[in-house]
C-alpha cells in the first residue's frame, strides 16, 4: 500500500521513538503531522523529508477542539504519548487513560481509518504499579471508542537517545558504584529502530487491525546483565550495590518529591515497576507478526553511541571486559 496521499498525525512525534518513526513515514511519502505541546522541538524533523512534508503541530491533549485540530483530515492517527512519573497535571491518569480516550474517540468520530496506540508490557489493571494499571486502563479506553485500533506494547526501549543506558553510563562516570534495584527483574530490550519499523508495518497491515502486540527484543537479561553490558561497552569498573526494596521505595519517596522542572531519578512507583518481569508474553503477537525479523541486539547497538561515556572515547584501547568490576554483585 502506498502513503502517497496519505495523512498522518503523530501526537508525541518529537519524542525519543518518535523521530525514529517520523524518519520511516517520511519515505513512504506520507504527510505528517508531528503533534506535541511545544512543536518547535519538532522543527528538527523537517528535513527528514520533502518541503512542507512535516508539519510541527501544537495540541493540547486535554482539550477536545485542539486535538480535532491536529486529526482533521488524517487518515491514520499514531499516539506516542506517555510519561514515567507524574508530574502536576500532567499525571498517569491524564496522559495515560483521558488523553489515548480522547484520541481514539476523536479519530473514531474524523473518519480516521487506522489508530496505533503505544502502550507497554507490563500494562495490567492489577498491577500495584499506578503507571501499569494506567497503561491498561488507557488500552482499555482506546478499545472502547476505536475496536479497530492497534496496540503496541514494547519493553523498555533504547537507542541513541534513550533514557536508559545513557542515564546509567552518566551515573557510572561521577560514581564509583551503582545501585541495583531488583537486580533478577527480567527485561527484552527493543532498538528504537525496530520499533519504529513494527508501528510503521502495523500502519499498513490489515492483519494487524483490532489486536495487540508484545515487542521484545532477541533477547532477554536481568537487570543485574544489563548493568554489566553497560560497564563493558563503557570500559569502566564500578561496583553494582544491591538495594533492598525497603531502602528502595524509601529513597524513590525522597526522590520523587524533586523540583518540578527535573525528571526525578527514581520515583516508588518505578521501585514497585521493577519488582515484574518487562518480558512479551509467551505466544503473544509480536515482531514476527507485524513481518519484523533480524532484530538489533544491545551488544550490536550499544558501541554506536556509549562510546562517549568512555575516557578518551573510541580512541581508547581499554578492552571491553575492563567494566566487569571483580567487586561487582
Amino acid at each position: 500500500m502506498s502513503y502517497r496521499s496519505e495523512v498522518v498525525t503523530v501526537f508525541g512525534g518529537s519524542g525519543f521513538v518518535g523521530r525514529h518513526l517520523i524518519r520511516r513515514l517520511a519515505k513512504t511519502g506520507a504527510i505528517v503531522r508531528v503533534v506535541s505541546r511545544h512543536p518547535n522541538q519538532a522543527n528538527f524533523l523537517k528535513t527528514a523529508g520533502s518541503v512542507g512534508q512535516i508539519v510541527p503541530m501544537a495540541a493540547d491533549v486535554k482539550d477536545d477542539q485542539s486535538v480535532a485540530r491536529a486529526i482533521q483530515g488524517a487518515d491514520t492517527v499514531i499516539n506516542l504519548i506517555g510519561t514515567l512519573y507524574e508530574r502536576g497535571a500532567w499525571n498517569f491518569q491524564t496522559v495515560h487513560v483521558d488523553a489515548p480516550a480522547r484520541i481514539a474517540r476523536i479519530a473514531k468520530a474524523s473518519g480516521v481509518r487506522r489508530l496505533v496506540h503505544i502502550s507497554a508490557i507490563g500494562a495490567d489493571a492489577k498491577s500495584a504499579s499506578a503507571y501499569a494499571k494506567s497503561k491498561a486502563a488507557g488500552e482499555q479506553a482506546v478499545m472502547q471508542a476505536f475496536p479497530g485500533a492497534t496496540i503496541i506494547r514494547p519493553s523498555i526501549v533504547f537507542g541513541p537517545e534513550d533514557g536508559f543506558f545513557n542515564k546509567f553510563a552518566a551515573m557510572a562516570q561521577v560514581s564509583p558504584a551503582l545501585p541495583l534495584i531488583g537486580g533478577a527483574t527480567k527485561f527484552q530490550p527493543v532498538y528504537v529502530g525496530d520499533l519504529a519499523d513494527a508501528i510503521a508495518a502495523a500502519v499498513t497491515l490489515d492483519s494487524a487491525a483490532g489486536r495487540t502486540f508484545e515487542l521484545g527484543g532477541p533477547r532477554v537479561y536481568s537487570f543485574k546483565e544489563l548493568m554489566q553490558l553497560m560497564l563493558r561497552e563503557i570500559r569502566r569498573k564500578r561496583f553494582l550495590v544491591p538495594v533492598p526494596w525497603s531502602v528502595a521505595e524509601t529513597l524513590g519517596g525522597l526522590l520523587e518529591k524533586v523540583p518540578p522542572i527535573v525528571a526525578p531519578p527514581l520515583t516508588r512507583d518505578q521501585v514497585e515497576m521493577l519488582r515484574t518481569d518487562n518480558v512479551a508474553a509467551a505466544g503473544a503477537p509480536g515482531f514476527k507478526e507485524l513481518g519484523i525479523a533480524n532484530l538489533s541486539s544491545c551488544e550490536v547497538v550499544l558501541p554506536t553511541y556509549l562510546s562517549r561515556f568512555i575516557v578518551g572515547g573510541r580512541s581508547n584501547t581499554t578492552p571491553r571486559d575492563a567494566g566487569n568490576h571483580s567487586g561487582a554483585h
